[in-house]
């Protein structure tokens, strides 16, 4: 067949060669040319086979020109059972029909190749990334994740925690067993009574800041894990988590209290899930907490829709989870996911919440399911006992005057802790430049340093005195759950009959502006002066407010000493509402207010007689007397020389 087309083209040549040939002979080499196209698009051995099967073989080797026009109808158009010969005349027409078909031919086959050969780069090219992968998974079977690159941070890493500059003096003086703890036996005890039982109870711990209400609750929890009939194990976990950074997203994208949902699209879940679009619960503090404690400090500042869904886990013990890419009949879904999805999460744990807040402000849906155990700020003797114990921990020796001057300063063990820290530091340095023997001594003067490089001032500003004086008195208030002193004076000139004015600094408050006018009730009724013919002026010193009605007694008192020129004790505290009959009502936070009072060195503190359940069992040096009246007040109050 090669042979052939090759003559066919030679005598092609030929005759192109010519000016002018016949139509015959014009329609041979159109054929031939028709023949040679064809064995460039199939090649010649295909050719051949092709004419075979569609029974044009024969036709093809004719010698008449009809019969290998008929050949060229069956190979173009691959239909065998194309019989009819072509008319000579038609033949112009037949072939030009035949070049269409085969231009098509050609040009499908072109666009074939093309698309072939990209599809042959495309997969030559995912071939060598599937053989690098393959390379890779190898490699990290062999060698694991690692690699010289990762190992040599990971090794820079692990030198680097070889290195510490500093040790926090809180967490070398923290106390290690609940007999280190000073001040705070009552509320330990309560604490254990809660926890150390077969039936621990969720628990609200109120008190200042730095009084150690997270140490204790994590003692006690330690405390509980030895004794056989609580239900926690030793492994019971402590977690601890400040509620003023749980942030949460109302969209359940993040949740770091309650657990959330990463879903495999948008917030990545572990590759091998994300492949499967199989979404992946995250637990959180909660669950990490199962069979423990979970310590929420400042649970007053949480976000409210936070707290109640916290509430909720509460009550069920277990978090939901929830996404709308699980699918419970997906068979690649592992175990655990499936589990968490259908049971949810353990969350079985113990709460406790610590808070610087009133009781009011918190939740109530919260205070109903948790008992509440109140710690005590902590007095001038527990501070000098605390720095005491510091001292002995960091083997240094104190002047005398270096706990009774911490104790001027600081009302938290934390804050006294901080101040001894910066003084041992300070003395540690001065004897490393002198070069002097190892006993180490922090004197007046490292404190006094310390306390005028930080700014600090006395937290007691005010004490009480063994002198009396005339028109002033002490009231008491409470700031959180801390008391203190409020100094009341009153001042009273004679007016012109009837044309008297009462003064009052009103910055103080309204309701102590109501206590005022109370007062004056209560004058005439006591003493029998018309306050209309006096010009008076009460004040409270130092322009703070007063949000309650508790120093309407002392205000009384203090009118009453400058109208009648009689000094008042200066070692005496009075709080209580005032009627305008002379009666004194009850108030709230009596604990406090008489800490306040030991606090500034005052030896007798009055309180309404409806407070006298609120009084605290241990008074450590104070005296509490009950009145009802203020006319039995005034029999104790007036100094008498």
């Amino acid at each position: 067949m090669k042979s052939v087309l090759r003559g066919v083209d030679e005598e092609s040549r030929r005759i192109s060669r010519r000016d002018r040939f016949p139509q015959e002979d014009q329609l041979h080499r159109q054929v031939t040319a028709l023949y040679s196209l064809l064995a460039n698009l199939y090649g010649s051995d295909k050719l051949v086979m092709k004419a075979g099967k569609l029974d044009a073989l024969q036709l093809m080797r004719s010698k008449v020109l009809e019969e290998r026009v008929l050949a060229l109808q069956r190979l173009v158009y691959e239909d065998p059972t194309l019989a009819q010969v072509p008319q000579t005349g038609d033949l112009p027409t037949v072939l030009d029909e035949i070049e269409e078909e085969i231009a098509d031919l050609i040009a499908s086959k072109t666009v074939e190749e093309k698309i072939e050969k990209k599809i042959a780069e495309r997969m030559q090219h995912r071939h060598e990334e599937y053989v690098k992968e393959i390379k890779l998974q190898v490699l990290k079977e062999l060698n694991g994740p690692d690699n010289p690159y990762t190992l040599k941070k990971y090794a820079e890493l692990e030198k680097m925690e070889q290195v510490s500059l500093s040790r926090s003096a809180l967490e070398k003086l923290r106390p290690s067993s609940l007999d280190q703890v000073v001040g705070q036996e009552a509320a330990i005890r309560a604490l254990l009574a809660k926890l150390v039982s077969p039936f621990p109870q969720h628990v609200i711990v109120y008190g200042p800041p730095g009084v150690g209400k997270t140490t204790v609750a994590r003692l006690v929890l330690e405390e509980a894990k030895k004794i056989h009939y609580t239900p926690f194990a030793a492994e019971a976990p402590f977690i601890e988590v400040d509620g003023t950074t749980l942030r949460w997203d109302p969209r359940e994208v993040t949740n770091p209290l309650l657990g959330s949902v990463h879903d495999p699209i948008y917030q990545g879940a572990r590759r091998d899930l994300a492949e499967g679009a199989i979404p992946e619960p995250k637990p959180g503090l909660v669950t990490e907490a199962h069979g423990g404690v979970l310590f929420i400090d400042e649970i007053g500042e949480m976000d409210p829709v936070l707290m109640n869904k916290l509430l909720k886990v509460l009550e069920d013990k277990r978090v939901k989870f929830d996404s709308a890419y699980y699918d419970p009949d997906d068979p690649g879904v592992p175990k655990y996911i499936k589990k968490l999805f259908e049971e949810g999460a353990p969350a079985d744990f113990i709460l406790i919440a610590a808070t610087t807040r009133d009781p009011s402000e918190l939740s109530p849906a919260l205070r109903s399911r948790c008992a509440e155990v109140y710690f005590e700020p902590l007095t001038s003797q527990s501070i000098k006992r605390i720095v005491s114990d510091a001292a002995q921990r960091l083997n240094a020796e104190l002047d005398p005057e270096v706990a009774d001057l911490i104790s001027d300063y600081a009302i938290e063990g934390r804050k006294a802790v901080g101040m001894l820290a910066d003084a041992y530091g300070l003395a540690l340095y001065q004897q490393a430049k002198r070069e002097v023997g190892s006993d180490l001594r922090i004197r007046e003067e490292h404190l006094m340093e310390v306390i005028r490089a930080s700014r600090l001032s006395p937290y007691v500003t005010v004490r009480g005195t063994a002198d009396g004086e005339i028109g002033k008195v002490f009231g008491l208030g409470v700031s959180g759950f801390v008391g203190s002193l409020i100094e009341i004076e009153a001042v009273s000139f004679p007016a012109e009959k009837g044309k008297g004015k009462l003064r009052f600094n009103e910055t103080a408050g309204s309701m102590a502006k109501d206590s005022v006018f109370n007062a004056a009730s209560v004058v005439r009724l006591l003493t029998g002066l018309d306050i209309a013919d006096y010009d008076i002026h009460v004040n409270i010193v130092g322009g703070g407010r007063i949000d309650g009605p508790s120093a309407g007694v002392a205000i009384t008192l203090a009118i009453i000493s400058s109208l009648l020129q009689r000094p008042l004790r200066q070692d005496v505290a009075i709080t209580g509402e005032v009627t305008i009959q002379g009666k004194v009502k009850e108030v709230g936070g009596i604990p406090e207010k008489i800490y306040g009072a030991k606090q500034a060195g005052v030896n007798l503190v009055y309180i309404p007689r409806g407070n006298e359940r609120d009084v605290p069992a241990v008074l450590d040096g104070i005296t509490v007397k009950t009145a009802s009246t203020v006319k039995e007040i005034m029999e104790e109050v007036f100094f008498i020389h």
